[in-house]
């Protein structure tokens, strides 16, 4: 069998080749920064609709954590010309972890160096993806120390649950446009230890993929940029857990005059329940009603889906928008056709 461990004479132990084995160093999506043009009206949606709580602020920066997080901050909202991505957080597994993919993103060229640190974590590596999106891996993170009206009876949990809006649980992706999602998707995979999970391709063309350092089907995604534009934003994601919780939020949406770009529906990539919404500064915001499915399988091979419609057919609810494929931040105000 291929997968078979092949025992020489004197138990030596001969690996099968196709399975290199994985680097485990990066451990999670730690944060996420957002630019707006209107921090105080992001804030508020934030906050409630979405039932963040504030935990600090610096300078024309302020952070927010979800009530099931542990660290300091899953969001900072930094005040900015524009909408889009500041940069995203991740947290190594050891600090011996941290210095390896260190040395790994310098041989790759893409290292800008060391930042001592920021509010709710210690010093930081900082890099970019091959399409410039700003990236820091860091290990030292402050976690949350409730105070005595936010105590709560579980003992797993990190605070109570917030009274107001449709309150998110945690943090759970970023989706980035790029007009090569191949190039990005590999230097994740070559330098990070991210792992293919599902991807669009067409006419040899990549158009999208799916990459996790986890058993969620994803904490990272590239989409193709039409605009041919570099480092833009195409969504971040809270997740409730509850589909329900979906309609309740579209409901409050709604009622607030939050602009709903697609959803509720499923799907079909990551299979998860979803609800695309704009938050006041003009960033697309994913809430997910699920998890989708989880990868157990340590030899996973990424389902190859064929082209845009047919991503768009097999999930469950509204197909997707022209805003959806071609809408990303900071806005290029250039209308552009689907390939």
């Amino acid at each position: 069998m291929e997968n078979t461990i092949l025992f020489k004479s004197k138990q030596e132990v001969e690996i099968v080749k196709e399975y290199p084995e994985p680097i485990m160093d990066v451990a999670q999506l730690a944060h996420v920064e957002i630019l707006s043009p209107k921090p105080e009206e992001t804030i508020k949606f934030f906050t409630e609709i979405l039932g963040l709580e504030l935990t600090d602020q610096k300078g024309n920066s302020v952070y927010l954590r979800a009530y099931e997080e542990n660290y300091h901050h899953s969001l900072k909202v930094t005040e900015s010309e524009k909408a889009g991505l500041g940069h995203a957080g991740w947290r190594a597994r050891t600090p011996q972890a941290l210095l390896r993919r260190v040395k790994e993103i310098e041989a790759s060229g893409l290292g800008i160096g060391w930042i001592e640190g920021d509010l709710g974590h210690g010093p930081a590596y900082q890099f970019t993806t091959p399409d410039g999106h700003l990236m820091e891996l860091f290990f030292d993170v402050e976690y949350l120390d409730a105070s005595e009206d936010q105590k709560t009876v579980l003992l797993n949990r990190a605070q109570k649950r917030p009274e107001s809006g449709v309150p998110v649980r945690r943090l759970d992706h970023i989706n980035l446009m790029t007009p090569n999602p191949k190039e990005n998707s590999d230097f994740l995979m070559d330098v990070l230890g991210f792992r293919l999970t599902e991807k669009i391709v067409n006419e040899n063309k990549t158009l999208g993929t799916w990459l996790s350092i986890s058993n969620i089907v994803h904490e990272l995604a590239f989409m193709n940029d039409p605009s041919k534009s570099t480092g833009r934003l195409h969504h971040i994601c809270y997740w409730y857990g509850v589909p329900q919780n979906l309609f309740d939020v579209a409901d409050l949406c709604k009622e607030n005059n939050i602009e709903i770009e697609l959803g509720p529906r499923k799907h079909s990539i990551s299979q998860a329940f979803c609800l695309y919404v704009y938050e006041p500064g003009g960033n697309r915001v994913e809430l997910f009603g699920d998890a989708g499915y989880l990868i157990f399988d340590p030899t996973w091979k990424a389902p190859i889906w064929s082209d845009l419609q047919q991503v768009s057919d097999r999930g469950i609810g509204a197909g997707f928008t022209e805003s959806y494929w071609n809408y990303g931040t900071p806005d290029v105000k250039a209308p552009v056709e689907v390939d």
